[in-house]
């Protein structure tokens, strides 16, 4: 995913009709004092589940650097690993760099490095105008958020103001659904880049959280729907629900620009906002430039993963010269060995332990104690209460005496049946109980998570127990 011998930026899975990379020397505005002595730019974008960066040559506004490489949740880890590689493949140091950083997870890493934190929608809305002044719209899907930035002309000022909205409380419509739906229909990730949208026969799939979906996924699985027919329907279900969502009332208007991983390596996901969109603007009556076809009007940039790095370092050149100098990695390297130690200390708080011993201590003290089920005397009638915690990825349920002590509990990965998985915990309590010839009667249930509406439907059955 990186390429350090040429300054020209990657094709990473373009349309046929993709826009022309433009030449970074559009980023540039001018020069600071501090241009003299800084060489190179960097722009770090620290996402939910990837890091991408790109270093950028001062004074030819050539590309030098990038890699997009997915952090399996370590991304301090990874933004490491990075550096690591740009000192040594490039060449930047303490003394030559200016950094930039984006995303969900820059903020904490920035102070370690001496880096710039930039909002991830200013860097990818300074990134747009500069690049692609003909867009009125973005889409961005990123691993565990989507954004859409809607621009509009402000007719005092001449210039454009953004509209934007983004969905970082859920992961539903995002990456983060496609990578485990994936997971579960095995697709090889060289297929799935491939995979179309026209053409395939397409299902109902709910698209506002990501277990409703899989578990309109794991219904249509058992009935033999292929592999592909389920994936097309799960990308159609993402754009409607980020259409219906995101867009808050706001209608997208041409040009339409999509941007992200999943926009810029999934075929389907491509094609199928390129089916949908224009169906939008011909219900709203939107006007669109005479002579051209809805679907040339959206399109996915070659560099579409690098957008946000490319904004943070555009941000960059209009700040001050002592702005975003880089300090090397030590701090970093601390921060990853000591956790947020330093982070609590500065907001007034002294963390957690002081000493990595102290820390030692702690884990012994409070190490988790091996269970060990009750022994119930024979053919006893066990009174107990039940807790049930339905999440999105298993369930788990716990029976309690009377004194909150542990007499049983259960852990199962979700099947995407809720309904099917509450009532298996109550099997296998009541299973665990009556292995040991006693009978259990249940005192009480207590659930959350996507349980709790659940138990409504048969909490009599259950309480019979």
């Amino acid at each position: 995913m990186h390429d350090h011998k040429t300054t020209q930026l990657i094709q990473i899975a373009p349309l046929e009709n993709a826009v022309p990379a433009p030449s970074i020397q559009q980023l540039r505005h001018g020069h600071h004092a501090h241009d003299d002595k800084t060489k190179y730019l960097v722009g770090l974008d620290v996402g939910s589940t990837t890091v991408k960066a790109v270093v950028v040559e001062a004074a030819s506004d050539k590309v030098l650097w990038q890699d997009y490489q997915r952090h399996e949740t370590k991304q301090p880890e990874k933004s490491l690993e990075f550096l690591k590689r740009m000192e040594a493949e490039v060449g930047i140091d303490r003394g030559n760099t200016r950094m930039f950083m984006t995303g969900s997870g820059g903020t904490g890493i920035a102070e370690q490095i001496g880096a710039k934190f930039v909002q991830e929608v200013t860097a990818v809305s300074l990134a747009v105008e500069k690049l692609h002044p003909e867009v009125y719209s973005v889409i961005e899907l990123g691993g565990q958020d989507a954004k859409i930035i809607v621009f509009k002309d402000d007719e005092d000022t001449g210039r454009k103001k953004k509209i934007p909205s983004m969905n970082d409380k859920c992961a539903g419509g995002t990456g983060a659904v496609i990578d485990k739906i994936n997971a579960k229909l095995k697709i090889p990730t060289e297929l799935l880049a491939q995979q179309k949208y026209h053409g395939i026969k397409l299902h109902k799939v709910a698209g506002k959280c990501g277990v409703f979906a899989e578990t309109d996924i794991n219904g249509l699985q058992k009935v033999g729907t292929p592999p592909d027919e389920l994936m097309a329907s799960l990308f159609e279900a993402i754009v409607l629900q980020n259409l219906s969502v995101l867009t808050r009332g706001h209608t997208l208007r041409p040009h339409v620009l999509l941007l992200g991983g999943p926009n810029s390596f999934i075929r389907g996901m491509r094609e199928a906002w390129q089916a949908n969109i224009p169906r939008m603007w011909q219900e709203r009556k939107v006007q669109i430039p005479d002579g051209a076809k809805p679907e040339d009007l959206i399109k996915v940039p070659q560099n579409a993963q690098y957008f946000a790095a490319l904004g943070a370092v555009e941000f960059g050149r209009n700040e001050d010269d002592c702005i975003g100098c880089y300090c090397g990695y030590e701090k970093l390297i601390h921060y990853i060995d000591y956790g947020r130690q330093e982070e609590k200390a500065k907001s007034g708080g002294k963390g957690l332990v002081e000493k990595p011993e102290d820390l030692d201590q702690f884990k012994y003290a409070y190490r988790p104690k091996k269970f060990t089920p009750a022994v119930f005397a024979k053919n006893s009638t066990v009174g107990g209460f039940i807790g049930i915690d339905g999440g999105s990825t298993s369930t788990k349920a716990v029976l309690l005496n009377e004194n909150g002590d542990i007499l049983c509990k259960s852990y199962q990965l979700s099947n995407g049946n809720p309904i099917q998985d509450t009532i298996e915990m109550f099997e296998n309590l009541r299973g665990q109980v009556e292995a040991q010839n006693a009978k259990l009667e249940v005192l009480g249930v207590a659930t959350t998570g996507y349980a709790k509406d659940i138990l409504k439907m048969f909490s009599t059955q259950m309480l019979r127990w």
